[in-house]
């Protein structure tokens, strides 16, 4: 640990440490610098600012698995006429608005790129840590073409927000270029779009995209860097085509089937599942400028959410939280645990939401757990969130204290 930094005791806890089942009581926990330092039942230091909790829960900060902080539209074709700086404006309001509700890291999968992720780390911008995919990859025609029909060309990176946050490639050398670009960009993992999607236009749910020889190349491209491909996939072919093709993660996935779900856990994938983000949609994605035949996409798969988190759980591939929420939906974030609840207990669906979310991350042991030497990622809770998931909600009113890496984001206890 760094000599000389900042020391805070926490004592009067209860600790919801993800790996055990329940809550663990009469534990104090030392925080240095950025990082624990030690948990036990009588942990002094001479130096530390101590804070008592008053019997509150403190836990490790939350892993949002699936964000786009970038993507401040639900209709996003109006994401057209938005220049750049504007996006970045509305993505620092959304970042700190995730870590108010205790999201302490976030995975970005398309639109945010390796200037945003420097920002957060710098202290310029007030965010979770972000895990970032630049610019999605898809095929022509496909879930990252947001170009209108009577559109011929395509606008430059820098035109637009639109237009930053997807990538074309068509043909095994272009997918290529593209990865190599995006790992140029300092990029954490690469997206690609391997079926239709609800949000874009054109593109059937059940339609293929990029062949194998193209998933091949993208797997081949990200792994060369020591990175991983995630795919955007729905139905159980396409999800079988990511499995046989290498990719990592699949992305919803609310169409998976049995055979799907035993090809994922034979190649050792995850399942980022969102399922608040259709019912959201449902609700009020229309008085956004959502079309109806994105919303018809939309019933379609939201049938499906609470099942594939049952075949998965049966199959045992490993399901992270994510949020998947566009624009004016993002506040909904935290109601994910709530839907969750319906076929999951709460141990289980936190646990995707730490513990699963840093293994998807690949920071096992250090970011979502109780540990020393772990980041110091904690939040406080008013109550027992395995009795009561509701916790998670109201936009962090429940979470009187929010710490990242060491600093506090919020400090509210009386």
């Amino acid at each position: 640990m760094t000599t000389g930094a900042r020391q805070i005791l926490f004592k009067n806890v209860r600790l919801l440490d993800p790996e055990q089942d329940e809550l663990r009581e009469g534990l104090c926990l030392l925080v240095e610098g950025e990082r624990i330092r030690e948990i036990g039942e009588t942990v002094t230091s001479r130096q530390a600012e101590v804070i008592d909790c008053g019997g509150r829960v403190l836990m490790p900060g939350l892993i949002d698995s699936h964000v786009h902080v970038v993507l401040n539209e639900v209709f996003l074709p109006k994401l057209e006429s938005q220049p750049l700086t504007l996006m970045t404006a509305h993505a620092m309001v959304e970042m700190k608005a995730m870590l108010g509700r205790g999201f302490t890291s976030v995975r970005d999968t398309g639109g945010a790129d390796w200037g945003l992720r420097k920002a957060v780390e710098d202290g310029h911008i007030e965010g979770p840590r972000l895990f970032v995919a630049g610019r999605a990859i898809g095929p022509t025609g496909g879930h990252s073409d947001s170009r209108r029909r009577t559109d011929t060309g395509f606008s430059c990176g820098c035109c637009d927000a639109m237009a930053f946050t997807l990538s074309l490639a068509d043909g095994v050398p272009e997918v290529r270029r593209a990865v190599r670009e995006e790992m140029r960009q300092g990029c954490d993992h690469i997206k690609i779009m391997m079926s239709g999607g609800v949000a874009s236009p054109y593109d059937p749910l059940d339609s293929l995209q990029f062949s194998m020889p193209e998933v091949r190349a993208a797997v081949e491209e990200a792994e060369a860097f020591g990175r991983y491909v995630c795919a955007h996939a729905y139905s159980a072919e396409a999800i079988l085509r990511a499995a046989e093709g290498g990719v990592r993660t699949i992305e919803h996935g609310n169409l998976i089937n049995d055979e799907a779900a035993a090809k994922m856990a034979e190649k050792g994938m995850f399942l980022v599942a969102n399922l608040i983000a259709y019912t959201a949609m449902k609700e009020r994605a229309a008085e956004f400028g959502m079309s109806s035949d994105m919303l018809e996409k939309n019933d379609v798969v939201i049938e499906g959410g609470l099942r594939s988190l049952e075949i998965c759980k049966r199959a045992g591939v490993p399901v992270a939280f994510g949020s998947d929420l566009l624009g004016q939906l993002r506040s909904e974030q935290s109601r994910e645990f709530r839907i969750r609840a319906q076929v999951l207990s709460p141990i289980e669906i936190i646990r995707s939401a730490t513990l699963v979310g840093a293994r998807l991350l690949r920071r096992e042991g250090e970011l979502g757990c109780l540990r020393p030497g772990a980041m110091a990622d904690l939040i406080l809770l008013d109550g027992n969130p395995l009795g009561d998931l509701g916790l998670f909600e109201g936009q962090g009113r429940h979470m009187p204290m929010v710490m990242k890496a060491g600093r506090f984001h919020r400090m509210a206890l009386q």
